[in-house]
């Protein structure tokens, strides 16, 4: 039906083209007046992009407020017509802001639909607003001013989560349970140790988030199509007006340039990377073997088989939604990868990649959060998984600080371990006549290293697991909140 319905379309072009001419010039398209055939209705609906760009109404209405004081500080549009726009653009914002904006089957997008409703609000003066603008400049600074006000509320979903996880640590700083390497136990460590390890990565997003942000204010609007604006306008004013930090360079890279995209795809990539491992962790931790945590019934769910169950699907969705951002980034790398020089088409799949990862990055920060505040943490299971072949690395530290190179100390705490082995007991159970016949290094004082709580201690440089340098941790954390909280 839908070709049948196009070859009829295509025959009133050629039999009637004064009537589909008539057709074209009633619609709304900022593009129209080159055409005269009707555009196929497949066509035209795989050629919109409304249904998602209508996310950045108020961006576009900011961005053409200041555009229309820019026109007429260069004579182009009379101080009424600008106060003409302003009041019309006042009142869009205002449809929008209360939902009752009605969006037009001839609206291809947030641009053309805005300008639409301006010339049904206040007529032939709605028309002078595109004067010198084009829609490839207007576009990327709405998408600009978008992911500005995006990146701050990204920010501070970003910044709850490390506070969460900071005050946890700083109130659970006591709690001892095995480190991991290879997914072997490797030693001790504190349970703050492992939160603000996951704290440490997303401090660096957040920092990664700041340094993204000045990239993204850069000001696009008055580069035109390509060649730039013929009209004198004043770049500078609407720098101030839409407060960006800096003007774009040239024209026809401003047009085209997506880097600011392609970056924050990657960033949330690499963010949702980041909580995606701590999910895998939590995960592992909370199973029954482990038994370690036990997630909140409010961020857990059931089997519609196996009434006992109770999953962890929070955090697979977590980890889940990665490669949902991996695709998203990669997708449009390869969509940029074989563009020509300044804008084309391809580019309209930025917009849904960037609000699908926007929205992603969002939910996981928010769930993440809630899953870290409500975790409950069963020390007994921690502290009981601790084992006293993770204090072999202790031993051989042991015969460093006796004098013996650390090479030699490696082979010797090796030799006692596969000497408990063969004995059948543990570690520290093994007599002192036992260790002696290793190395006569060993003294009555080797009965201290079998010891948690001295063993997380002795790493008190900067950065391990002491009290002392964890406690360090967690108040360069804060500090490092304090003025980005503010």
């Amino acid at each position: 039906m839908r070709y049948k319905y196009a070859y009829r379309l295509y025959r009133q072009t050629r039999l009637h083209p004064r009537s589909t001419r008539m057709a074209s010039s009633e619609g709304n398209k900022l593009w129209g007046g080159r055409f005269v055939g009707a555009t196929d209705p497949i066509m035209e609906k795989f050629n919109a992009s409304i249904h998602y760009d209508k996310r950045m109404w108020a961006a576009d209405i900011q961005g053409s407020k200041a555009y229309v004081k820019a026109l007429e500080k260069a004579g182009l549009v009379t101080k009424a017509e600008m106060e003409q726009i302003l009041e019309g653009m006042d009142k869009i914002f205002e449809e929008w802001s209360k939902g009752v904006f009605d969006i037009k089957a001839g609206d291809e997008d947030i641009h053309t639909a805005n300008e639409r409703r301006l010339k049904e609000l206040i007529g032939e003066a709605a028309g002078k607003l595109h004067t010198g603008r084009s829609r490839n400049d207007q576009v990327v600074t709405d998408m600009r001013l978008w992911l500005r006000d995006g990146i701050s509320t990204v920010t501070g979903h970003l910044l709850q989560l490390i506070n969460t996880m900071m005050e946890r640590a700083a109130s659970e700083i006591d709690i001892l349970f095995p480190g991991y390497t290879h997914m072997q136990r490797a030693q001790p460590i504190r349970w703050s140790h492992w939160i603000l390890s996951h704290a440490a990565a997303l401090c660096r997003d957040a920092e990664k988030l700041e340094e993204m942000s000045r990239r993204v204010n850069i000001l696009p609007l008055g580069s035109g199509a390509i060649a730039g604006n013929p009209f004198n306008i004043d770049r500078d004013l609407l720098r101030k007006e839409l407060r960006f930090d800096a003007i774009s360079l040239n024209s026809m890279d401003a047009t085209s340039d997506r880097d600011f995209v392609a970056e924050f795809l990657f960033w949330a990539s690499l963010c949702v990377t980041h909580l995606s491992k701590m999910a895998e962790d939590l995960i592992i931790y909370s199973t029954k073997e482990f038994a370690f945590v036990t997630l909140s019934d409010a961020y857990s769910t059931g089997s519609s088989l196996m009434p006992q169950k109770k999953n962890p699907d929070s955090l697979e969705l977590i980890r889940s939604k990665a490669g949902r951002l991996f695709g998203r980034c990669s997708g449009f790398l390869m969509t940029l990868k074989g563009l020509p020089s300044t804008y084309n088409k391809d580019l309209q799949e930025d917009k849904e990649a960037m609000f699908d990862s926007y929205d992603t990055v969002c939910a996981v920060l928010q769930v993440a959060t809630g899953v870290i505040s409500t975790l409950k943490v069963n020390r007994t299971a921690m502290e009981a998984a601790l084992s006293t072949d993770m204090l072999a690395t202790d031993l051989a530290y042991y015969l460093v600080r006796k004098g013996m190179p650390f090479r030699e100390a490696h082979g010797a705490s090796g030799k006692a371990v596969h000497l408990a082995e063969t004995k059948g007991i543990p570690l520290n159970q093994l007599t002192l006549e036992d260790l002696k016949t290793i190395s006569l290094l060993f003294e009555s004082d080797v009965s201290l290293v079998w010891n948690y709580t001295n063993s997380v201690e002795q790493y008190s440089a900067p950065g391990g697991t002491a009290e002392s340098s964890v406690t360090a941790q967690i108040q360069h954390i804060r500090d490092w909140l304090k003025p980005r909280r503010s």
